[in-house]
């Protein structure tokens, strides 16, 4: 989905900055999981739907040390996701990474699992603790990418994509994502 903030500069000119992100539908009346960094910062989140209804979202919660988000549109009757068994994965698997990478909207990668239970160093918090447990995937993920789904060939989201293994900022052969059991954990906290 895309995202927009809005601020007020120096004189009072008014600009927009748009970003864009992805999101996994997982809840028929709503609920869209995607990464902190997606949405950290916005003051105004607009998602857009892949058949181009837009809606106003607000942020249910956001966990930096996990980088999960869940962000709350007011629709029903959506078609939520599958969301499958990370712990279930192993290496050599086929994976689709699904998103909006670099503006090109709904746009389906595919690569294999080439690691588990990575830790990158990407996420600390100021005491040095994260929980960084990633599914390295050579699936081409791109700016844009982060939030969206990782995918299974049964068609069930096992990750969200959040980083990639980069000198240049454009995909060069790795991108990270959070398994769906901790993100569905993360998720549980925050509608609790």
């Amino acid at each position: 989905f895309g995202l927009e903030e809005e601020s007020n500069g120096q004189q009072e000119q008014e600009y927009k900055q748009q970003g864009l992100g992805s999101g996994i539908i997982i809840s028929k009346d709503g609920y869209i999981l995607t990464n902190h960094h997606v949405i950290q910062d916005m003051d105004e989140l607009t998602v857009i739907l892949t058949d181009d209804r837009e809606f106003n979202a607000k942020v249910i919660g956001t966990d930096p040390l996990t980088e999960i988000a869940l962000v709350k549109i007011e629709a029903s009757n959506l078609v939520p996701a599958v969301l499958g068994n990370s712990d279930n994965l192993q290496i050599g698997e086929w994976v689709l990474a699904i998103g909006s990478p670099l503006e090109l909207n709904f746009t389906v990668t595919a690569g294999i699992v080439s690691a588990l239970s990575r830790d990158i160093n990407i996420i600390r918090d100021r005491e040095g603790y994260s929980i960084e447990n990633f599914i390295q995937t050579d699936a081409a993920i791109n700016p844009g990418n982060s939030g969206g789904a990782l995918v299974n060939s049964n068609g069930e989201v096992i990750g969200v994509n959040t980083a990639i293994a980069s000198s240049t900022g454009s995909y060069i052969g790795y991108g990270f994502a959070v398994p769906i059991n901790l993100s569905k954990k993360v998720v549980d906290d925050f509608m609790n």
